[in-house]
């Protein structure tokens, strides 16, 4: 427990200056691209006079110079004030807040899914490398990942909501439905499986294939040869010693593959309409609204920071020589 509320201290001192290099990156790139969210917001209403531009610009701040909005706005996180949207009218953190959870409940659904059937595939193929079926989920898991996002989704509406009728086509849950409890979650879960399936099933082709090769590596280590020479069942060498050992390069890919979940679900919740975080991002870009494009990208990089977090806390559980050695660094 000591070690990992050491390996936690250390890994939120190094988040700070990760997170300030986000934000002005961030910042200074949206300074540099033509327009502004007053732009944007004159151009959707049909137009305005230069008055009224001048006037939008010195309500929002966005007439001071660019040290002076950078520094303002850096200060206002330090007082966990994320800005005001522009095109919204609203919070960006109380924007956030409503989007968030719909977005962390499509990764988690789709990251549980991939990780879980992919793992397990990839210890049936990796069980017997070499075999048929080794090499059918091989050629399958391949198959699986050159596969755009967008067109497996796609697929899957046609055949299963258009075709079949037996899932909705879009949205997360049915509106003004009324349910509750129990039967809202259903609903919900209905509304969750295709996208779920398009976006957790290219990733589950990718842990299918670390783990059979990380298997495929540790059939070969000398543990694994002296557990066959004691006469011990195949079944009890794969469970007890080679998933366990190869589960630390499935897990590292685990951390990896959170930043590129969280921008695969900007693709699916605009193939199925689902009001979540990528969604919003899309609608940040189209309206130029900085304030709210900074906000989210922020939040994205403290998500992907604390997954990694986790990543490091199930490697220490694992390997506890690696929870170890991070603590006395």
């Amino acid at each position: 427990m000591h070690r990992a509320l050491i390996l936690v201290r250390r890994r939120a001192v190094s988040a700070v200056p990760v997170l300030l290099i986000v934000v002005v990156a961030t910042f200074l790139l949206l300074e540099a691209a033509p327009g502004d969210a007053v732009d944007a917001y004159l151009l959707s209403a049909g137009g305005g006079d230069a008055a009224l531009a001048a006037g939008l610009r010195a309500q929002y701040g966005l007439d001071q110079s660019l040290l002076s909005r950078l520094l303002l706005y850096v200060a206002a996180l330090g007082r966990l004030d994320l800005g005001w949207s522009i095109a919204f009218e609203r919070p960006v953190k109380d924007l956030i807040l409503e989007r968030l959870p719909t977005t962390l409940l499509l990764m988690g659904s789709a990251t549980a899914l991939s990780f879980g059937l992919g793992s397990l595939l990839g210890v049936v193929a990796g069980s017997r490398p070499g075999s048929f079926r080794d090499r059918a989920l091989s050629i399958g898991a391949l198959t699986l990942y050159a596969i755009p996002g967008f067109w497996l989704g796609l697929v899957l509406v046609l055949v299963f909501s258009v075709s079949l009728r037996w899932l909705p086509i879009a949205g997360i849950e049915t509106i003004a439905s009324g349910k509750h409890g129990l039967a809202r979650a259903l609903d919900i879960a209905r509304h969750l499986a295709l996208p779920v399936a398009a976006l957790g099933f290219i990733y589950l082709a990718l842990f299918l294939r670390v783990m059979r090769t990380a298997m495929a590596e540790i059939w070969r280590q000398d543990f694994v040869l002296a557990a066959r020479a004691k006469g011990l069942s195949r079944r009890r060498i794969v469970w007890r010693h080679v998933v366990r050992a190869a589960l630390l390069p499935l897990v590292t890919v685990l951390g990896l593959q959170s930043a590129g979940m969280l921008g695969g679900s900007v693709v699916i919740e605009s193939v199925f309409a689902i009001p979540g975080f990528g969604r919003l991002a899309q609608e940040a870009v189209a309206g130029r609204d900085a304030p709210l494009l900074i906000g989210i990208i922020l939040t994205s990089a403290v998500l992907v920071i604390l997954v990694n977090l986790a990543v490091d806390l199930v490697y220490a559980v694992l390997d506890p020589r690696i929870g170890a050695s991070e603590a006395s660094a």
